[in-house]
């Protein structure tokens, strides 16, 4: 016996090992982390296009950077008139360089004819062109943010239920004149109707009274989208105010350019217009 023991040490000096049953365990291996890239290969006009790829990785789009939630989905959105395909660059934080391109299906435009407009916000004389020119500019000063908040990809819900009076990027005529593709949805609606918050966000603009929107109310949803609410009777909340879904934000009116009651909610990513009626049929 004390032969077979000295037998055994001297083995195990040797570099001999027990069998695997008289050890401990051995640790699992680390999971590899996802370095899976996916982003819809088609899009229409008009889309705002989620993707999905390993958080830290840098998604360059066109000339912006885009951000990432800790959980790696980045937001862009297409234009109306938008072609494609669309090229995206995905660096991992693997090293790993992965192109990307998506192409863009087209849609018709039909054009709709408003009539009864008041000429002047048709034609505007040059004094009211020019306060149409600053208060567009603080509009699109707001839409500049890019706030680290996720409130872009929840599901969102209809502000306001009601008929769809105008649709996203149809061609407009006012008064028999052309004008350009309507930028966002417009629902009629009782004037006085609640306005709910279609998700979460940051109050970005509010004022109660600008030449062509009327009551205009900006939302912030992070990463750059946003919504605008426009022609409203009344605003309940203010600039820098944290608004979660389904809160009254405030009620449909027929201020600015508007011939009868209605809300028009339109959509941005930064500068360009997206289909709000797009982003609702995304959460179905």
């Amino acid at each position: 016996m004390k032969l077979g023991i000295v037998a055994v040490l001297a083995a195990m000096a040797a570099g001999w090992s027990p069998p695997l049953a008289a050890q401990a365990p051995a640790p699992m291996p680390a999971l590899i982390a996802d370095e899976r890239v996916v982003f819809p290969a088609t899009v229409p006009q008009g889309a705002l296009v989620l993707g999905k790829v390993p958080p830290g990785s840098i998604v360059r789009y066109r000339e912006r950077v885009l951000r990432s939630t800790g959980y790696g989905t980045v937001a862009f959105g297409v234009g109306r008139d938008e072609k494609g395909p669309l090229a995206l660059t995905v660096l991992t934080p693997s090293g790993r360089s992965e192109p990307v391109r998506i192409s863009v299906s087209a849609r018709d435009w039909p054009v709709e004819h408003v009539s009864g407009v008041p000429p002047k916000t048709v034609n505007p004389p040059p004094a009211i062109a020019e306060r149409i020119k600053r208060e567009q500019a603080l509009v699109t000063a707001a839409r500049v943010r890019d706030d680290d908040r996720a409130d872009f990809a929840m599901p969102f819900q209809w502000p306001v239920q009601g008929r769809i009076s105008g649709r996203f990027g149809n061609a407009r005529v006012y008064n028999g004149q052309p004008g350009a593709g309507h930028s966002g949805m417009d629902i009629a609606a009782p004037n006085g109707t609640p306005v709910k918050a279609p998700a979460g966000g940051v109050v970005s603009f509010a004022s109660p009274d600008l030449y062509l929107t009327g009551g205009t109310l900006l939302l912030d949803h992070g990463h750059g989208v946003s919504s605008n609410f426009l022609h409203l009777s009344r605003i309940d909340v203010k600039v820098g105010d944290r608004v979660e879904p389904g809160q009254v934000i405030g009620a449909v009116g027929a201020t600015g350019r508007a011939t009868g009651p209605h809300l028009h909610w339109g959509m941005n990513w930064f500068d360009v217009r997206i289909d709000p009626l797009l982003v609702l049929e995304r959460g179905k």
